[in-house]
């Protein structure tokens, strides 16, 4: 897939089973995130990627945070089973560093950005994705337990794996509702 159609045709992927990315797929994916757009060098990220036992230990540290979140019962039950939905999740954060030349927003942007080339790296090569936040992503225990500083933020969850389902085409959408030109 080309670039230019790989980016109009983008489109994100709940349905996904195995394979997840391995090996030089997935050194692909990492080295596509480290060259994410970072003004002033500071590499402002920093990436958990979770399988196997580990997206089970996400699982976890979700229905803890559903418990001590005082969610209902049925989100209780549903939360170790979140992560379980993809053979691969990389948690993405983005790690604020004091800075007179770039502010935190363009560091939560870079982040942001690294996690949009880690899809577009995985659609590449024939695998898929969804960027999930939620409540998770804005959770005290959570970014505790993930290790975020107080300024750090979690970005969100990379679910990525092979398609279990052809997507349908992305809808167009009209560029003249969203662009104004000055002249």
């Amino acid at each position: 897939m080309d670039a230019l159609a790989l980016l109009l045709e983008r489109r994100s992927q709940p349905r996904l089973s195995t394979p997840a990315p391995a090996g030089e797929a997935l050194e692909n994916i990492k080295q596509a995130a480290l060259r994410a757009p970072d003004h002033g060098g500071l590499t402002p990220w920093r990436f958990i990627v979770c399988e196997g036992g580990g997206l089970k230990r996400l699982g976890l540290l979700f229905e803890q945070s559903a418990i001590e979140n005082g969610k209902s019962a049925k989100e209780v039950e549903r939360a170790p089973q979140l992560p379980l939905r993809a053979p691969m999740i990389i948690v993405a954060i983005a790690r604020y560093q004091d800075s007179p030349k770039v502010p935190r927003i363009e560091q939560v942007a870079s982040a942001s950005c690294a996690v949009m080339s880690m899809q577009m790296a995985a659609q590449a090569q024939g695998f898929n994705g969804i960027w999930r936040t939620g409540t998770y992503a804005q959770c005290e225990l959570v970014r505790s337990e993930l290790g975020l500083a107080e300024d750090d933020e979690l970005v969100g969850f990379l679910y990525l794996g092979t398609p279990a389902v052809q997507a349908p085409p992305p809808e167009a959408k009209a560029a003249e509702d969203f662009f104004e030109h000055w002249t």
